[in-house]
């Protein structure tokens, strides 16, 4: 009788296994080995397109998006890309919000998600760190409840700033995005913040940040009342691909 060969063991292979490891996978082969969305090869409005396209389960990224809720919100790394881009996800708590800020000369698309039945209070018992007991996704482009708040800015006055004057940001524009809605943001429009209004509910969003210039050489951010900047020398992740910053523990 012949020796019959086994089959060999199949191998391994970076097929996505649901539809935001898809999103993740194309977001990057968008960017290509290019430097980011300044090429001409990448087109902005194929970047927002993807992740408009995205039609968000948290079952899906839940794994990646840990929250704490002793800061204003966590910066959870998912994907470095093609090595100049950077995609989080952020968890915004209840009420809190970002410092006016601007993107190190990055471009950020951001698409917003929502727990949109989570109660915050004292006796909630989390399921474990990162995790939410909740109810809920809405599909991308409804907005039933919930949302985040855009404050945009123009910049300060330069040479107010540099005569020792103030030059305090002044308000363009106040954009309330609903859950999965998508938005474009680079300081070619200005500055910004973001904040969650909601007193009770976490606010999700997802972040593709090229080239991730806050990441490798900080960013800075603008006080309110005087317009002067102060440097953040590296933008720190709460996360990595779902675990723990060992340097950030308690």
């Amino acid at each position: 009788m012949p020796y019959l060969q086994p089959d060999p063991d199949p191998e391994p292979t970076n097929q996505p296994t649901n539809a935001f490891d898809q999103l993740v996978q194309d977001l990057s082969a968008a960017l290509g080995p290019s430097s980011g969305l300044d090429s001409d090869d990448v087109d902005p409005l194929n970047i927002q397109r993807l992740m408009d396209q995205y039609t968000s389960n948290p079952e899906e990224w839940q794994p990646f998006a840990l929250s704490d809720l002793s800061k204003s919100y966590t910066r959870n790394l998912i994907d470095e890309g093609n090595g100049k881009s950077n995609l989080l996800i952020l968890v915004w708590s209840p009420g809190k919000g970002s410092a006016i800020h601007d993107h190190a000369n990055a471009h950020c698309v951001m698409k917003v998600f929502l727990y949109p039945f989570l109660l915050v209070s004292p006796s909630l018992s989390w399921p474990r760190e990162g995790w939410w007991g909740c109810v809920g996704l809405i599909k991308a482009h409804q907005v039933l409840k919930g949302s985040l708040q855009e404050t945009l800015y123009s910049w300060p006055d330069k040479s107010k700033l540099e005569h020792g004057q103030i030059s305090p940001p002044q308000i363009r524009r106040e954009t309330t995005y609903g859950e999965n809605q998508v938005t474009y943001m680079s300081d070619k429009l200005g500055l910004h913040k973001i904040s969650n209004p909601d007193p009770n509910n976490v606010a999700v969003s997802l972040h593709l940040y090229t080239p991730p210039n806050a990441a490798t050489y900080g960013f800075s951010v603008f006080d309110e009342r005087t317009g002067r900047a102060l440097h953040i020398k590296q933008s720190n992740f709460y996360s990595i691909r779902g675990k723990r910053c060992s340097a950030l523990r308690k």
